[in-house]
């Protein structure tokens, strides 16, 4: 480089020289060298501008320089990648791959981010140990203490005790605040608070944490995670406006009712019942019954209506009685922010987060983001036993390769076994334990095995194979078995039936799935297949995507 006054011939950019900013804080673009945003004194390019922008450090940085960490040869200044391949260098010290200027040794392949290159401290002292740590000033071979991750570089150590650690892993911060949990977790080198013999799971991915190293840990809860699974969930807060307190954390889903109770009943054991009620989803009263219905929905959960349950005697909206009384807002383990209880519009549905179904009943949503779950994944808890599986099962926050026990599909989130390798997914969680299957007359029950795994089954809807190692539905008094997918449908989360009125017609139009005529859609005149809104009263039909 051959600087100037006020400008500077720079290697990354020969055409043109780069002159000097004395004061940049306007544009916010990002440095050529180190990537990072620019403000205050810059160099850049008039004639290309924005482009190659650098700081005032970044550009007046020297070509070349012998550092500790590779003392046999100098290093070199290189643009972020290779000229042959288009390639971005892999840093030996913080072992990624980054668009920022590099220095390298091309004999030996060894390369440094020029940020990584000035991070060379003598002394550090790091709030998760006790004693100041130095580097070794030698490239070895070592285990680092606090990630328990062997590697190859210049680690820092404690003189007093034998600790080790890479020169990254002191950037993990002393706190956190994971969405998981409701307290702060302190990073602990975990030989201070566990004994080497205890058998510890990181409640976010659930898989098991070597207590020989690092972790984040809450003393109040024993609530135990990996380094980088709470890096992975941690909740974007403000720590020190954080009050790590257990009073006033839970969100009061008492709050803000869903219905306004009309009339009550005093039952014989002096318990009252609410038997009108006003819910916030429908504009019409509804009344308290006992009567079994065939074929009806809950417009709430989309589950089979059961007794006692909430209708309105003027439309076909149903709601269970529970569903009638879930709270207006909540917490979720999968997700940082509140969520609130909404219906859907007609004609609207949403796919839901945790077992990625689309359904057109309530939903718990977020105002913020775009995340949203249906009332049966929102009331499953992140630790509980399922009828199917001997142990409990937590809910894991990562992403992993590990299939659903139940059903052999990948997918995430899904629950975990800490005894053995059993895992479940949200569809195969939510499944009802009994169901009806058309004008069969005997109610099917969710089998989780086969009496007798030697034998073949098969399903005698759609006539083929049942693996015996996964869920099936079961009519013990016929012996007739069933895929849950076979039983349930194609469209388990939507209800079918209900009538809407709209602008765009005269008459109230019914949501049906199909029909087996297919008539044309009278506003696109495209072949109505599946979601489709029908006028009862004359031969109208239209997609619900149309509307």
């Amino acid at each position: 480089m051959e600087q100037q006054q006020h400008q500077l011939q720079h290697f990354i950019h020969p055409n043109h020289p780069l002159l000097f900013n004395p004061d940049d804080d306007k544009r916010g673009y990002r440095c050529w060298g180190c990537d990072e945003p620019v403000y205050g004194p810059s160099y850049s390019c008039k004639e290309c501008w924005p482009y190659y922008t650098h700081h005032k450090s970044c550009a007046e940085l020297p070509l070349g320089l012998h550092h500790p960490f590779h003392p046999i040869h100098p290093l070199i200044l290189f643009p972020p990648w290779r000229y042959e391949d288009n390639e971005i260098y892999k840093c030996e010290l913080c072992k990624e791959y980054k668009g920022e200027h590099t220095y390298r040794c091309s004999r030996c392949d060894f390369n440094l981010h020029i940020t990584c290159a000035s991070l060379a401290p003598t002394t550090m002292e790091p709030k998760f140990h006790h004693h100041p740590l130095t580097p070794f000033w030698k490239w070895i071979t070592f285990t680092c203490d606090l990630c328990g991750k062997e590697d190859k570089g210049v680690p820092y150590q404690c003189h007093l005790c034998g600790f080790w650690i890479h020169g990254r892993c002191s950037i993990f911060p002393h706190k956190v605040k994971v969405v998981r949990h409701k307290h702060l977790l302190h990073l602990t080198h975990s030989s201070l608070e566990f004994h080497p013999s205890d058998s510890r799971f990181c409640q976010i991915c659930v898989q098991e944490v070597d207590t020989c190293y690092g972790l984040y840990y809450c003393s109040r809860c024993d609530f135990v995670a990996h380094l980088n699974c709470a890096m992975g969930n941690k909740e974007n807060i403000n720590l020190q406006e954080f009050k790590d307190e257990d009073e006033g954390l839970e969100l009061n889903e008492s709050v803000d009712s869903t219905c306004k109770v009309k009339k009550y009943h005093m039952r014989e054991d002096g318990i009252q019942t609410a038997t009108e009620i006003k819910h916030f989803s429908h504009e019409h009263d509804l009344m308290l019954t006992e009567q079994l219905l065939k074929d009806q929905k809950c417009d709430g959960c989309v589950r089979a209506i059961l007794s006692p349950f909430y209708s309105c005697v003027k439309c076909s909206f149903f709601l269970h009685e529970s569903c009638a009384n879930l709270p207006k807002k909540k917490r979720h383990p999968l997700h940082q922010h509140p969520l609130s209880l909404l219906p859907m519009k007609p004609s609207k549905d949403f796919r839901c987060y945790a077992c990625h179904h689309k359904c057109n009943g309530f939903t718990y949503s977020c105002e913020t983001c775009r995340f949203r779950l249906d009332v049966q994944c929102s009331m499953i808890s992140e630790i509980f036993t399922h009828p199917g599986h001997d142990h409990r099962l937590t809910l894991s926050s990562v992403e992993s390769s590990q299939n659903c026990s139940c059903c052999d599909s990948r997918t995430y989130p899904i629950f975990r076994c800490t005894t053995c390798a059993f895992a479940l997914d949200f569809r195969c969680a939510t499944l009802p334990h009994s169901t009806r299957y058309k004008q069969h007359e005997h109610p099917f029950a969710l089998s989780c095995r086969a009496e007798d795994n030697s034998s073949e089954y098969y399903c005698d809807i759609c006539e083929e194979k049942i693996e015996s190692k996964y869920w099936f539905y079961y009519c013990k008094d016929c012996s007739y078995f069933a895929h849950p997918k076979c039983i349930i449908g194609k469209y388990p989360n939507y209800k079918f039936g209900g009538t809407y009125t709209f602008d765009y017609h005269s008459h109230p139009l019914t949501f049906i799935e199909e029909t087996k005529d297919h008539p044309r859609c009278n506003k696109c005149n495209d072949s109505c297949e599946k979601f489709i809104y029908q006028c009862a009263q004359c031969n109208f039909y239209i997609h619900k995507s149309c509307l």
